[in-house]
């Protein structure tokens, strides 16, 4: 069939292509190809039949040789990607100053809180607790875990959050939690043993360790900052600290403790996250792959000299040796409850414990570190210094 831009004086004649006994190929197909209206490849497509031979379809490529695609062109970023680059940059600067903006407030109103002290500091610590506690049953409760254990009911998880919540304030005014402990794990013990259906083990289990994790750990804060009264006499900044505000014996053996062990762990992630980024080679653990053994050499010097230097500042405790190893307890303490914190979520196959705070995450993402700390350095300042290191 004649192309309408030919004109019909062209007579098909058969033209080998070769000196080959091969198939012979239309010379009015070779014009048709060399029309100007055929440079485009799909006419190409359109006229080579399904039926045709390998030889045919050899000779139709060689045709026009420039239409050949080009395997080794270079990859280009189409215009969607273009325009998703600012997007993506954009939104890791947006992320970047959420983190530091809320994470100079929580900086702040944390430090606020501590230096109030009392039933501020204790009912501050229960809605953590208690948002905390929450967020962990929440990961109990992910797909990632409850598909090789069975979680406990909601009913039972929303009475643990409100126990831990609780143990915070009955430290504060009780002075000891040991008791409210064990009932509250007797209590939770007989309700999912007395539950619908078949009770699991893996319910108790959990449950209980949210109890220690989420409410009685972190109830050291309160003994650390509040139960320690005693005076740090040596303390300059306490000399001239004003009267309406409480004077020199507002600054207790347990705030300057606290402020120290605080300051220290922040200084050991600080530390720890820009020893990682610059120098960080070798892995630590596969259940937190980001850190690295460099990173957290790094962080470990950084939180004994800032345990070292406050220790000058604030003259408590006196000996060197108990500053360092104040240090030393911080610092594995914080380690310690950040991997801890890591191996769960890694279990529940999630990012952050929760996205109370933009940048930041959940509260426990926030506050792993804080856990063990507490209670590391309660004991070790209530047994091992003589007078309270004073």
């Amino acid at each position: 069939m004649a192309h309408p831009g030919l004109t019909n004086s062209l007579s098909p004649k058969l033209v080998p292509l070769c000196a080959c006994s091969c198939r012979p190929f239309s010379s009015q197909s070779l014009l048709l190809h060399s029309h100007p209206l055929f440079f485009k490849p799909k006419p190409l497509i359109r006229f080579t039949r399904p039926t045709a031979s390998p030889f045919l379809l050899a000779a139709v490529g060689q045709a026009e040789p420039d239409r050949l695609p080009q395997t080794t062109a270079p990859k280009v970023l189409s215009g969607d990607q273009e325009e998703d680059l600012p997007l993506k940059s954009q939104s890791q600067g947006s992320q970047f100053r959420n983190r530091v903006v809320f994470g100079l407030g929580i900086g702040i109103s944390a430090g606020g809180i501590v230096l109030a002290g009392g039933w501020v500091f204790a009912t501050a610590l229960a809605a953590a607790v208690f948002t905390g506690a929450r967020e962990y049953f929440e990961l109990v409760r992910s797909h990632g875990i409850t598909e090789g254990m069975t979680p406990p009911p909601r009913y039972v998880s929303r009475v643990c959050s409100v126990i831990c919540a609780l143990m915070p304030l009955f430290v504060m005014y009780r002075g000891h939690v040991d008791v409210s402990v064990t009932s509250a794990a007797f209590v939770l013990a007989t309700a999912l043993l007395l539950q619908r259906g078949s009770p699991r083990f893996a319910q108790l289990s959990s449950a209980i360790f949210g109890l220690f994790y989420c409410g009685y750990l972190p109830s050291f804060w309160v003994k650390l900052r509040c139960g320690l009264a005693a005076p740090a006499l040596n303390t300059r900044i306490g000399a001239t600290w004003p009267i309406l505000l409480g004077g020199q014996a507002h600054w207790t053996v347990g705030l300057v403790a606290t402020f120290i062990t605080i300051s220290s762990i922040i200084a050991a992630d600080t530390f720890a996250f820009l020893g990682g980024k610059a120098f960080g080679r070798t892995p630590l653990i596969s259940v937190s792959p980001k850190k690295t053994w460099e990173g957290t050499i790094i962080g470990f010097c950084g939180c004994i000299v800032t345990s070292v230097v406050l220790s000058k500042i604030f003259s408590w405790p006196i000996s060197l040796s108990s500053a360092i190893a104040l240090g030393v307890l911080s610092f594995f303490g914080s380690i310690f409850g950040d991997l801890t914190e890591s191996m769960i979520k890694r279990d529940a196959g999630v990012k952050d414990s929760g996205s109370l705070i933009p940048g930041h995450g959940g509260i426990l993402d926030r506050a792993d570190s804080y856990v063990f700390t507490g209670a590391l350095a309660y004991n070790f300042i209530k047994t091992f210094l003589p007078l309270y290191g004073v």
